[in-house]
C-alpha cells in the first residue's frame, strides 16, 4: 500500500501516455530515456552512449520539459540540441513516466513548446503493522548484465516504516558500461561509404568513444503530520564518470587519438513538498515544493598530436518554488454542470558559474581562459502564475482553458578579453489555451485542442561558446523569444474492452524560430582557436518566418485470447522553415526559401506482443519490434553533422525477444534476447548505433 493525498484525477483532452513500472521491468531499457522508444510519438535520439535525448514531435532539449516529481531538471544551460539532463534520472528509481506530447506553456511555462516528460518516483510503502509493532524494514537488492556493453550493476535498498505515518525509501546504484558492440556500421545512403561517426575498433562492431561508470544514491522520507497533510523529503544524486561524447570521440576528419570526455556528469536534486487537504471552497487541495538543485560538468578535449588539453567546468545551482492549488467541485446543477479551477505560481533561479583552460601538455604549462563555455557569475529568473478551469458538461462534454502570465529575467556580465557582450534581457509573456473533449457514445471520445507555447532564449543561447554535433556553435546575445500554436484532432475509440484505438493529427507553428546558421571563419570571436579550427561555424538565429511542424500519431492496444495482448505505434513528422542564410547576391546561384527543419524523425512505429499465461502467475514472454524509415529530408546543418550518415539515416527493424518471472514482491527475473537479427542501425540524428545481438539480465530479490 502506498498511502497519498492525492490530487483527484480531471479529464484531461490531452494526447498522453504513461510507462508504467511493469513495462520498465519488462523492457529493460538501458536508461530512462531510453524506456520511451515505444511511446507514440517519441523518438529517442543518443549523442553518445551515456546520453539520451527524447525528441517529442520532432523537437528535444530547450523545446521539451523535463520533470522529476513535478520539480523541472530544465535550467538556463539546456542545449539547442539533443542533451542528456533525462539520462540522470536512474529508471532504478523510477515508478513510471507521463508522456505529454503538444504544446503545454500554460500550465509548465517556458520551453513546454512540443511537450513535457514526467517521471514520478517510487514511493515508500506503508502497511497495516500490528499493534505492537512500530517498525518494519523492507531490503531489496538488483543486479543486472548485458552482453552488447559489459554492462554490469546494481542497486541496493532499504524500504522502512517507522510507526503508522512515517516511512522512508533509501537505496544506492552502481553500473560499470563498456565498449558497445553494435550489428555493423550503417553506411552513407548517398554513396555507400563508412560515415566519420562513429569510430570502430578492428572488428568493424565495436564503438570507439563508448563506455562510462555511474552511481546513484536517493533518499525518501515520507511523514504524514495528520490525514490531511503529507511532508516528503527527498534527494537525488546522480554521478556519472569518463564518458565519451560519441561524435567527437574522435571528431570528424580528425585523429583517432583525439577526444572529447566527460569526466564528471553529476546532478544532485534535494527538495521538500507538503501535500494538503483543506476541504475549503477555494482551496480543496494544494502541494508546495522547494528545491535547490546543482547540475555539474568537467569535461576534457585531448589533441595529442598538438600537445593540447582543452578544459571546462560548467555548474548552474537552481533554487525552486512551486505552489499548485485546486478547488472544490463546484456543482449548480449536479449531473448536468461541474466545475473546478487549479492555479498555481512557480518560481526557479539560476546561478552559473563556468571555467575554461588550455594546457600545454609538451611544457606541463596551464593557462585559465578569461571565460568558460559560459559566463561566470551569469543569472537567470523564471517565474510564473497560471489558472486553468475544467468544466465538465454532463458525461458528454469536458472543456479546459486556461492561461499564465510569466516573468523571464537573463543577466550576465561582459568578457572584454574573448569579446564577450554583456546581457540584460526581461520578458514577460502572456499564453493560453483551449481544450474540448466530446464524447458523442461512451465508446467514442472527440479532442479538440487549441495550445499557445512560447520559450525565452536562455544563457546558452545567448553566451554559450561550444562544439556541437554540426561544428562549431557562436553565441547570440540579441535573440528573440520563440512563440508557438499548435493545434490538435484526435479521436479515442474503444469499441470494447479489449481494444483501444487512438490517433491524432496536428500542426505546430512558430514564429521566431531559433536555428543555427552557418558562418565563416571571420565570425569567430576573439581568443577562440576551437573555432577557427572547426570544419564549420554555426550560430544561433531567429527565422525571419513562420517554421512549421505537421504530423499524424496513432496507438492501438488489443487484448487477446489465451493471454495475450497486442499494442503498436506510429508516428510521421514532417517540418521546415525559412532558410536560415541570406539570399545570394547572384540570382541564379541556387537557392530554397524554405528548408526542412533540423532533426526531424522519419516514419516510425513500434509493437509489442506479451503473453502472461493464468495458469502461471508472474510469468511472461513476448517480443517487441521498433522500425524507422530513410530519412533524407535535411536542414542545412544537418548536411555538416557528423551524427548523420551523408544522404541521410537508414531505415532499420529491430526486434527484441523477452521473458520474465515475478514472485509476488520477492523475486523478479527479467530477461531480454535484444536484436535478435544483428541489425545495423542508428536512431536519427544519434553518434551511435544500437546495439547489436545480446542477452539483458537482470534480477531482483526483495524480503
Amino acid at each position: 500500500m502506498v498511502r497519498t493525498l492525492a490530487t483527484p484525477p480531471t479529464r484531461e483532452a490531452e494526447s498522453a501516455s504513461r510507462v508504467t513500472r511493469e513495462e520498465l521491468e519488462i523492457r529493460q531499457p538501458r536508461s530512462t530515456p531510453d524506456a520511451l522508444r515505444y511511446e507514440p510519438g517519441v523518438f529517442v535520439q543518443q549523442t553518445a552512449h551515456s546520453q539520451g535525448s527524447a525528441f517529442i514531435r520532432g523537437r528535444t532539449g530547450q523545446q521539451t520539459v523535463l520533470l522529476f516529481d513535478d520539480v523541472r531538471l530544465n535550467n538556463s544551460l539546456f542545449r539547442q540540441g539533443p542533451n542528456q539532463y533525462f539520462f540522470t534520472i536512474d529508471s532504478r528509481t523510477v515508478h513510471h513516466i507521463d508522456v505529454q506530447r503538444g504544446a503545454a506553456s500554460t500550465r509548465f511555462g517556458s520551453d513546454a513548446i512540443a511537450g513535457v516528460l514526467r517521471a514520478v518516483p517510487i514511493e515508500p510503502r506503508f502497511e497495516l503493522m500490528p499493534p505492537g509493532e512500530v517498525f518494519r524494514i523492507r531490503p531489496r537488492a538488483t543486479g543486472r548484465y548485458a552482453s552488447a556493453d559489459g554492462e554490469k550493476g546494481g542497486r541496493a535498498s532499504v524500504d522502512a516504516q517507522f510507526g503508522r505515518d512515517w516511512a522512508a525509501l533509501a537505496g544506492v546504484g552502481y553500473r560499470s558500461v563498456g565498449l558497445l558492440k553494435s550489428g555493423g556500421p550503417v553506411y552513407n545512403p548517398s554513396d555507400g561509404a563508412l560515415p566519420e561517426v562513429p569510430r570502430f575498433a578492428e572488428d568493424g562492431k565495436t564503438q570507439l568513444g563508448t563506455g562510462f561508470k555511474e552511481l546513484t544514491m536517493d533518499l525518501r522520507v515520507v511523514g504524514f503530520l495528520s490525514d490531511d497533510h503529507r511532508l516528503t523529503l527527498a534527494a537525488y544524486d546522480y554521478r556519472q564518470f569518463d564518458a565519451p561524447r560519441t561524435d567527437q570521440c574522435a571528431p570528424p576528419y580528425a585523429p583517432f587519438n583525439e577526444c572529447l570526455t566527460y569526466d564528471e556528469q553529476f546532478r544532485t536534486l534535494a527538495y521538500a513538498t507538503l501535500a494538503s487537504r483543506w476541504g475549503w471552497a477555494g482551496l480543496h487541495r494544494s502541494r508546495i515544493t522547494v528545491s535547490v538543485q546543482r547540475q555539474h560538468e568537467r569535461r576534457t578535449s585531448e589533441r595529442p598530436s598538438s600537445f593540447v588539453i582543452n578544459g571546462g567546468r560548467d555548474d548552474v545551482t537552481t533554487l525552486g518554488l512551486t505552489a499548485r492549488a485546486l478547488t472544490r467541485l463546484w456543482r449548480p446543477l449536479p449531473g448536468l454542470f461541474d466545475a473546478r479551477l487549479e492555479y498555481g505560481v512557480d518560481v526557479y533561479r539560476d546561478a552559473v558559474s563556468s571555467a575554461a583552460w588550455l594546457t600545454f601538455t609538451d611544457l606541463d604549462i596551464t593557462r585559465i581562459r578569461s571565460r568558460g563555455q559560459y559566463i561566470e557569475g551569469s543569472r537567470y529568473l523564471w517565474g510564473g502564475a497560471f489558472a486553468q478551469a475544467h468544466a465538465y458538461i454532463g458525461p458528454w462534454i469536458t472543456a479546459r482553458a486556461g492561461g499564465r502570465w510569466s516573468l523571464i529575467q537573463a543577466q550576465a556580465p561582459e568578457d572584454v578579453e574573448s569579446g564577450t557582450l554583456a546581457v540584460d534581457r526581461t520578458w514577460a509573456p502572456l499564453v493560453g489555451n483551449l481544450n474540448l473533449e466530446v464524447m458523442p457514445i461512451p465508446s467514442l471520445a472527440i479532442f479538440g485542442n487549441l495550445d499557445q507555447g512560447y520559450r525565452a532564449p536562455n544563457l546558452d543561447d545567448m553566451t554559450s561558446r561550444q562544439r556541437t554535433g554540426p561544428g562549431f556553435q557562436i553565441e547570440n546575445a540579441g535573440l528573440d523569444p520563440e512563440h508557438g500554436l499548435t493545434r490538435e484532432l484526435g479521436v479515442r475509440w474503444r469499441p470494447a474492452k479489449r481494444l483501444e484505438i487512438e490517433l491524432w493529427a496536428y500542426r505546430s507553428t512558430l514564429d521566431n524560430a531559433i536555428a543555427r546558421a552557418s558562418r565563416g571563419a571571420d565570425a569567430c570571436p576573439p581568443n577562440t582557436l576551437v573555432c577557427n579550427n572547426a570544419w564549420s561555424r554555426l550560430q544561433l538565429v531567429n527565422l525571419p518566418g513562420r517554421a512549421v511542424i505537421q504530423g499524424y500519431e496513432g496507438s492501438l492496444k488489443l487484448r487477446l485470447p489465451y493471454a495475450l495482448s497486442l499494442s503498436a505505434t506510429i508516428a510521421y513528422t514532417w517540418g521546415d522553415g525559412p532558410n536560415p542564410q541570406p539570399r545570394p547576391e547572384s540570382p541564379d546561384a541556387p537557392y530554397e526559401a524554405r528548408v526542412p527543419l533540423s532533426r526531424i524523425p522519419p516514419l516510425n512505429g513500434t509493437a509489442e506482443l506479451l503473453w502472461k499465461p493464468p495458469w502461471v502467475k508472474g510469468l511472461y514472454t513476448g517480443a517487441g519490434l521498433r522500425w524507422a524509415t530513410l530519412q533524407d529530408r535535411l536542414a542545412v546543418s544537418d548536411r555538416s553533422d557528423g551524427r548523420i550518415p551523408i544522404g541521410g539515416t537508414p531505415g532499420f527493424a529491430v526486434l527484441d525477444l523477452r521473458a520474465g518471472y515475478r514472485y509476488d514482491r520477492n523475486l523478479l527475473l527479467a530477461l531480454v534476447f535484444e536484436n535478435v537479427t544483428d541489425e545495423a542501425y542508428r536512431y536519427h540524428g544519434s553518434s551511435v548505433n544500437g546495439p547489436g545481438r545480446g542477452l539483458i539480465a537482470s534480477l531482483e530479490l526483495g524480503y
